[in-house]
């Protein structure tokens, strides 16, 4: 089995072997076998007190055995890929390699790679953040087979498609067929992802889908189109009948985040429909026609600060609010501290949201290019505060984004991009994170003295 390579360099194959079977045949009774496994193959200290921790919250917490009951409901060829890959060769493996490397190379090595096969798109959402991007531009197969190999011997085995709308890139699977031995991501807008995608994706087993929502009917199709909702409603039905491992990207915003949050009634949805995790966005004032007052207020901020907490602790749905989960990611994980983006055109930005360069991957390697200049402002200041639930260097500390950019001589990406720290934005920005300083400071202190 190819997806096993990886773990036979740095692990016993047999102890892999075990927990797989394990997590088939029993994975609620086995669970706590399967730990002690992973932790005789963790080789990180880290990873000993993080599985220690998972055993404590299993005795204590339901919502745990509501989670692996799920599991009954993947198909063979996810566990053994998408899972296999993701929390053996990515993570337990893949996270102590890519510390000694960047040990040994003098640099950081980052545990994901997000990049854009293409930036067209079937769609036009309003703000958009790959919206300025010109719709022609495409990265290339050979560029991104490439880029994945030299990922893998960095210890990279994670890497996560965004775009435009990636599913418009008719070689996608081709390439994830490619690269048994990596897990893969897909931030997509689920409407082309038909009954002849979603077989070959359970074929492969080492791709997920995170399909995008604004939250219910109304708020989807205002922001992404009419008939869009029903459209993803049938791809979660045709993805959750395969057995395939699904999530949705939610972006909140000032207009829908109680829509979103406040009651159950949407995260019961996204559960009934068979959705395994939920990554969180904050809209960022970015891209195609950028709209401060789409931007969370500081009150909103702090209702999902606990709201979040809440819900995970309470609903088998796996959540990260990228922005106010800082307190468990030590701050921002962009620059390539923990991963970075590389859009359709080659150039190779912190994250998805920062739209500036130093460099283009299509002339250099992915070493060269994780060494680059950008990066290198960025580590040097990361935290870029002493308050965790203030990790972004867009909108919680603007002053050090512009700082950055001038330092390392980056360029924009795109015609607009610089506006993000021009004086009259930057200058909204820095008044709207000075009241969120007031509103987080207390739930940073706590969270600290809680850890």
């Amino acid at each position: 089995m190819s997806n096993f390579n990886f773990a036979k360099k740095f692990a016993a194959d047999k102890l892999v072997e075990k927990a797989l079977d394990y997590v088939k045949k029993d994975p609620e009774n086995n669970f706590l076998k399967i730990l002690n496994l992973a932790d005789k193959l963790a080789s990180r200290d880290k990873n000993h007190r993080q599985i220690e921790v998972i055993r404590e919250q299993y005795k204590k917490n339901d919502i745990i055995k509501d989670y692996l009951k799920k599991l009954d409901d993947i198909h063979p060829n996810y566990i053994e890929g998408l899972l296999m890959n993701f929390f053996v060769n990515s993570a337990l493996l893949g996270l102590p390699y890519q510390q000694k490397k960047s040990e040994e190379l003098g640099f950081g090595i980052p545990w994901a790679i997000l990049m854009d096969p293409t930036s067209a798109c079937n769609l036009n959402c309003e703000g958009c953040w790959a919206g300025k991007y010109d719709k022609s531009d495409t990265l290339g197969f050979d560029t991104m087979d490439r880029i994945i190999e030299e990922a893998k011997e960095l210890g990279i085995y994670f890497i996560i498609f965004s775009g435009g709308e990636p599913t418009v890139y008719p070689r996608l699977l081709e390439l994830v067929e490619k690269h048994p031995d990596v897990g893969f991501m897909m931030y997509t807008n689920g409407t082309l992802i038909d009954d002849e995608m979603a077989d070959k994706m359970v074929e492969l087993g080492n791709i997920t889908p995170a399909i995008s929502l604004e939250g219910f009917k109304e708020q989807t199709d205002q922001r992404r189109g009419e008939g869009v909702f029903d459209k993803i409603m049938e791809t979660m039905d045709r993805l959750r009948e395969r057995g395939i491992v699904f999530g949705t990207s939610l972006t909140a915003t000032r207009e829908n985040v109680y829509d979103l949050f406040e009651t159950d009634e949407f995260y019961d949805m996204l559960i009934e429909k068979g959705v395994a995790y939920s990554w969180i966005f904050h809209y960022m004032p970015i891209g195609k026609d950028p709209n401060l007052d789409m931007m969370l207020t500081p009150e909103q901020r702090a209702f999902m600060a606990d709201r979040i907490n809440e819900l995970r602790s309470n609903k088998p749905l796996f959540s990260i609010d990228f922005w106010n989960d800082g307190t468990y990611s030590g701050g921002c994980i962009a620059g390539g501290r923990r991963y970075f983006h590389i859009n359709a055109t080659g150039d190779v930005e912190p994250c998805a949201f920062v739209h500036f360069s130093t460099d283009n991957i299509k002339d250099i390697s992915l070493k060269e290019a994780l060494n680059n200049p950008l990066f290198k402002e960025y580590q040097k200041r990361q935290p870029f505060n002493d308050n965790s639930l203030r990790p972004c260097p867009i909108i919680d500390n603007n002053p050090a984004l512009r700082e950055i950019v001038k330092e390392s001589g980056a360029e924009p990406t795109h015609e607009g991009a610089e506006d993000v720290v021009s004086e009259e934005v930057g200058k909204d920005l820095e008044e709207l994170a000075e009241r969120w300083e007031e509103k987080s400071r207390p739930i940073h202190e706590k969270r600290v003295s809680d850890d």
